[in-house]
């Protein structure tokens, strides 16, 4: 099974929080991160997206077919996102697009670093595989849109 983070990006300051939209440096970065993907994406994937603006904003730059789960809104746990991707036993791909410190917890918990999160830019790729009957993890990619 293989598990991408991908972490909002830049989005306008403001209230009421779930409904902040992305700027306009946010959209170019989503449409960065968003070719990436289209052109190492598996077929057989699954995109779960946290319910914010500033979320489906993000992932609607790679496409409208995705998820809503509430259960990796702001303030979820690493818990619950790995719980909402299936992870370890899953099938295929899934591709979570959240939030930190929440996204943060779930790379440092998937890399042994204990109960500190991770810090996760703003639109960033982690991509992390499992094979199947172990329970190595692999950390394959680490990509921030300036690299895109």
């Amino acid at each position: 099974m293989d598990l991408i983070l991908w972490r909002h990006v830049e989005a306008e300051d403001g209230s009421p929080d779930h409904a902040r939209e992305l700027t306009a440096k946010g959209i170019k970065q989503a449409g960065k991160a968003a070719a990436f993907l289209r052109q190492h994406l598996p077929d057989n994937h699954r995109i779960l997206v946290s319910p914010t603006a500033r979320t489906r904003q993000t992932a609607s730059a790679l496409t409208d077919h995705f998820t809503l789960a509430p259960t990796i809104a702001p303030g979820a746990s690493a818990q619950a996102v790995l719980h909402a991707a299936r992870w370890p036993d899953g099938d295929g791909t899934v591709l979570v697009v959240g939030h930190q410190p929440t996204l943060g917890a779930v790379a440092a918990q998937l890399l042994g670093c204990g109960d500190h999160p991770l810090s996760i830019k703003k639109g960033a790729l982690w991509w992390f595989s499992q094979r199947e009957g172990t329970d190595q993890t692999t950390l394959r990619l680490v990509i921030t849109p300036d690299f895109l």
